[in-house]
């Protein structure tokens, strides 16, 4: 429940959640095709939200030159993602540095090929957060026709460049790329050299057009790797209305004070901090200065970072909703998804504990059960 954690039943029927409390069960296997979850000991959550999350890039790609079938890819993937609790994943896609999936025609072919099989057959909710990166200027055209031909659910706008953001160290860049692409040291040389040529002639009005485009369509916009007040204020002129990753504490508040969601990475608030030496989101949250938690690179880790935030005094319903709730408000989905109120589509997950560790035992999406789970021992077989 949205405002508070109770101990009662909950009723699906026709995909929706149909009535929440002591009496809501009490017709429970009276017709044929009626399934009883017995979710005794156990928690019941809102299905997760995740908002960007680019793990199907190295599930097509596992590693540098290997690239597997794009709808094998996809049919894999959404098997974890059910079994990780998450039931709405916006795949982030990158028309960016060219390099492995974020090159333009890659790109196109992961878009359609998740467009058509959400279509003919699915276990969750997909959706697209396309990300544009500014100095892609041959990707313009194949970003504007995906945001106008409605494609696209969450867009964002990103500088990923040596001395910029994330990459300001001397040499972050090209070590990111180096091992991420498996390319030498020349090639990478050659990419630095290509990007900061392209990024010398980025129209901000261009840009504008993008996310003018995708406002007009009932988009979100997002920034990435805003380090500064003046960051913010910049995304703020290209429409943002959700601040990913900022770089410090004072950037995220600030962020929130100037009415922007701020999504910050679960891997971050499992490991204890940023990979990168940047802000820890586990302080963001509990500063109130992030309210969405996305899983970026690493799915399992969205449901274990908000038991994380319980064991640590935040009450669990309020973590729940950092990735359910409050991510699908910030893209305009509250009305159907986020969390578990009457009337809402029945997304919804069945959490045992197992040695502190959150293990997602039942999915069910549109009031199907999608994922289960149970052990040897028989545990987590009442369904």
């Amino acid at each position: 429940m949205p405002d508070g954690v109770t101990e009662t039943d909950l009723a699906c029927e026709d995909g929706r959640i149909k009535a929440i409390g002591p009496d809501a069960a009490r017709d429970a296997g009276s017709r044929p095709d009626d399934r009883i979850v017995d979710a005794s000991g156990k928690w019941v959550l809102p299905g997760l939200v995740d908002l960007h999350c680019d793990a199907i890039e190295k599930e097509a790609e596992p590693r540098p030159n290997t690239l597997f079938p794009l709808e094998l890819a996809f049919l894999e993937f959404e098997k974890k993602l059910a079994g990780h609790g998450i039931t709405t994943m916006l795949h982030s896609l990158s028309v960016g540095t060219g390099l492995s999936l974020r090159g333009q025609h890659l790109v196109e072919e992961m878009v359609g090929c998740i467009l058509t099989l959400r279509k003919e057959r699915a276990m969750i909710r997909h959706g697209i957060h396309l990300r544009y990166e500014v100095s892609n200027l041959a990707g313009f055209s194949l970003a504007r026709r995906l945001i106008g031909e409605g494609a696209v659910d969450l867009f964002s706008l990103m500088d990923h460049a040596p001395g910029v953001g994330q990459y300001k160290k001397p040499g972050s860049f090209e070590r990111y790329i180096m091992k991420n692409q498996g390319i030498t040291a020349d090639e990478a040389a050659r990419v630095v050299e290509e990007l900061q040529e392209r990024r010398r002639q980025v129209d901000p009005d261009r840009l504008r057009e993008l996310t003018d485009a995708a406002a007009a369509r009932g988009v979100t916009v997002a920034s990435h790797d805003d380090d500064s007040h003046a960051a913010v204020e910049k995304s703020l002129s290209f429409r943002a209305r959700i601040c990913e990753f900022p770089l410090d504490l004072e950037t995220a508040a600030y962020a929130r004070r100037r009415g922007l969601d701020v999504a910050v990475g679960a891997p971050n608030v499992v490991r204890g901090g940023s990979h990168d030496g940047n802000l820890r989101a586990f302080d963001a949250v509990m500063a109130g200065a992030a309210n969405i938690l996305c899983s970026d690179y690493h799915p399992a880790s969205l449901l274990h970072a908000l038991f994380i935030l319980h064991r640590h005094g935040m009450p669990l319903h309020e973590a729940a909703a950092l990735a359910s709730l409050h991510p699908a408000r910030a893209i305009g989905r509250d009305v159907e998804v986020g969390s578990l109120e009457p009337g809402k589509r029945a997304d919804l997950i069945v959490v045992r504990e197992v040695r502190g560790w959150p293990l997602v035992v039942c999915t069910a999406v549109n009031g199907a059960v999608v994922h289960e789970s149970r052990d040897m021992s028989g545990h987590d077989g009442n369904f």
